[in-house]
């Protein structure tokens, strides 16, 4: 690391600090402020020469963000609505990734292949945004917990298809029964690898009560996990996905001291803190400079169908549990709707595009786009939503849900 990257971090976390301060100051999402910091910073003479790549966003910030928010999730009430979460994000990934992949090949004329590929992208929701604005206005716990939890098997589940994806445009078999073999091996092949690894490290943390120790070995959880699953070629996000829910749930039980579970959830947040705010301060300096006013019709249509394809995600799919016991309420379907924010993986996986796609510049731009869009429009009127939805943890007047 030479002397200029070392100024360029410098600055990326004085300005992310700066603009925590003022986000909370004025009660905005975190993640919007970074964001209209870093085209600020794109256009000022301090621009910063750190490109947003594929390898930066898999390799050094999707494993911890990924664990990190596995660890908040409280196994029990994450367990009672599972079927509803594994609903949202299996199913409920494929029609709006078929959705949005129909739409770009007719509406904009891209390739199957290309079109394909970005309605999988395009599928993987980023709560970031919303979660920080949850944790401010101590919105209801059940729909929190909703929100975090489906994007998280969301994210996995699009990464997954997303692999799958390449590896038939790149000649992998395509017959029905291969598409599966390579399903079911992405999928539980990388909570296998969570499963291994971090089941190894936390018999070897049982064994110490050095708050230090259970901190590295819990690191080496989170980026081990998923190294070993982009190695083995299975999903590295439901390895650390799977890594992160068993450290967050098992430290209570023993397996960590209790002056080491308080180490870890700050070390973690700080962590995440790290790692959100260079990564949406990156999507504005790198977006800045991408011609988006080439591609800004292309942008509006993958707008509009982003948001089409999530609404068939969400409100058909919660018709068919409106008399279960994991029913959502209508409100609950608007905020799960309107909070499923673009970000951070949907650029990596956009980025990671093999260069024989035809449209792999319009994509990768058009992405850009679309989470520009999802984090400033969506991301800022969520509050507004969720206050007026009535959805406040304090909010007397909220319905049972």
């Amino acid at each position: 690391m030479d002397h200029n990257q070392i100024l360029t971090i410098g600055l990326l976390l004085f300005t992310a600090s700066l603009v925590a301060m003022l986000s909370r100051r004025l009660h905005l999402p975190y993640s919007v402020g970074l964001v209209a910091a870093g085209i600020a910073l794109a256009v000022s003479p301090w621009k910063p020469e750190l490109a947003l790549s594929r390898d930066l966003i898999f390799e050094i910030f999707l494993p911890p963000l990924v664990f990190e928010a596995a660890m908040q999730l409280p196994w029990r009430a994450f367990r009672r609505d599972l079927p509803l979460v594994l609903l949202y994000a299996f199913p409920g990934v494929a029609i709006a990734a078929a959705f949005v992949a129909a739409g770009t090949h007719y509406l904009l004329g891209w390739s199957w292949n290309g079109a394909a590929l970005f309605g999988t992208l395009i599928a993987a929701t980023d709560p970031v945004a919303v979660i920080a604005a949850f944790k401010e206005m101590r919105v209801q716990p059940r729909l929190s917990l909703l929100v975090e939890s489906e994007s998280l098997l969301n994210d996995g589940t699009a990464a997954v298809g997303f692999a799958i994806l390449i590896a038939i445009a790149s000649g992998a078999g395509s017959s029905p029964a291969e598409i599966a073999g390579m399903l079911l091996w992405t999928v539980f092949g990388g909570i296998l690898a969570g499963v291994v690894v971090t089941g190894g490290l936390l018999l070897i943390a049982r064994r110490t009560d050095d708050h230090l120790v259970e901190i590295t070995l819990s690191t080496i959880a989170a980026y081990g996990s998923f190294m070993l699953a982009e190695r083995l070629g299975v999903s590295g996000v439901l390895a650390s996905l799977t890594a992160g829910l068993m450290v967050g749930n098992l430290c209570p039980t023993g397996v960590v001291s209790d002056r080491g579970r308080a180490y870890l959830h700050d070390f973690w947040n700080y962590v995440a803190f790290l790692a959100n705010s260079i990564v949406f301060l990156l999507i504005g300096t790198n977006g800045a400079g991408l011609p988006l006013r080439l591609f800004i019709g292309a942008a509006a249509v993958a707008v509009v169908l982003m948001l089409a394809g999530r609404a068939l995600a969400i409100y058909p799919l919660s018709l068919l549990v409106r008399r279960s016991r994991v029913a959502v309420s209508a409100g609950y379907q608007h905020v799960l709707f309107w909070g499923g924010l673009r970000g951070a993986l949907a650029l990596a996986l956009a980025l990671a595009l093999p260069p024989q796609i035809a449209e792999r510049r319009e994509i990768i731009v058009v992405a850009f786009a679309v989470v520009a869009f999802s984090i400033f429009v969506q991301g800022l009127s969520m509050p507004w939503l969720i206050r007026r939805l009535g959805l406040m943890r304090d909010d007397r007047k909220a319905t049972k849900h």
